[in-house]
């Protein structure tokens, strides 16, 4: 009669391990370097690992220049 409850997902899918999920932290850019940014790791996944683009995770998180700094200076005073 009904169907088993399925965690939204249908068709095929990759399991969660094979779905990989890079993580960038970098200072603000513009959507457009994001965007060429997500594209070319998302390749390089593609071409590596030989799986489909869909299953490609790319989180950005960007930091404010004045929240993080390197060689003993903030990024802001550069």
């Amino acid at each position: 009669m009904g169907t088993a409850h399925r965690t939204g997902r249908s068709g095929p899918r990759a399991k969660e391990q094979d779905m990989p999920v890079v993580t960038v932290q970098q200072g603000p850019r513009t959507v457009e370097l994001k965007r060429e940014l997500v594209a070319r790791i998302t390749d390089a996944f593609v071409d590596a690992y030989q799986i489909p683009a869909e299953t490609v995770q790319v989180w950005i998180h960007e930091v404010p220049t004045d929240s993080w700094g390197a060689a003993g200076k903030l990024t802001a005073d550069k």
